[in-house]
């Protein structure tokens, strides 16, 4: 953990990092967060019986629409070209969703920002529809599961208690 932040010019201001002269690899990164909740919300969730619509639809759309947006809420992201994100569910506990976000580029920078924008808005997502009958919902932990391509190379969570 010896390597400089690259986020600071000469007067240690924020900048953005110049990627200009990086090569283009092809990145993918993995995220993953989880919402915890009563049974009775999860049991409405799976019985399509939430009165704001089909709640995994929606938060799946929403982490698709967050990762194409990413550059625009996190300051130092760079805009980039994502070629593919695919988000997936785990809904068969009585009270807990897990959620799986997949980002894809091919390009200069890495994604890993992108997928973990996708996870917290699909959690959050999912928060916003059920909240008016669950509000103790607990969202989180959410981090980076795997990250591949690029010059620092590739990353891969060794454990997480999901």
């Amino acid at each position: 953990m010896d390597e400089q932040l690259t986020h600071f010019n000469e007067q240690n201001r924020a900048k953005m990092v110049d990627v200009s002269e990086k090569a283009v690899t092809k990145r993918e990164a993995v995220a993953f967060s989880k919402v915890v909740m009563s049974k009775e919300t999860m049991s409405r969730i799976k019985e399509g019986k939430i009165s704001k619509g089909d709640v995994l639809s929606v938060a799946q759309v929403a982490g698709i629409m967050a990762a194409k947006k990413t550059a625009e809420i996190i300051p130092m992201c760079h805009p980039i070209p994502i070629t593919g994100v695919d988000i997936q569910f785990d809904d068969s506990s009585e009270d807990t969703v897990l959620i799986e976000a997949t980002v894809k580029t091919t390009g200069v920078t890495g994604v890993e920002m992108e997928a973990l924008t996708a996870a917290s808005a699909v959690a959050l997502t999912i928060y916003d529809m059920c909240k008016a009958m669950d509000k103790a919902m607990v969202i989180g932990p959410t981090y980076l599961v795997t990250k591949t391509g690029g010059k620092s190379g590739d990353f891969s969570r060794e454990s997480m208690e999901s």
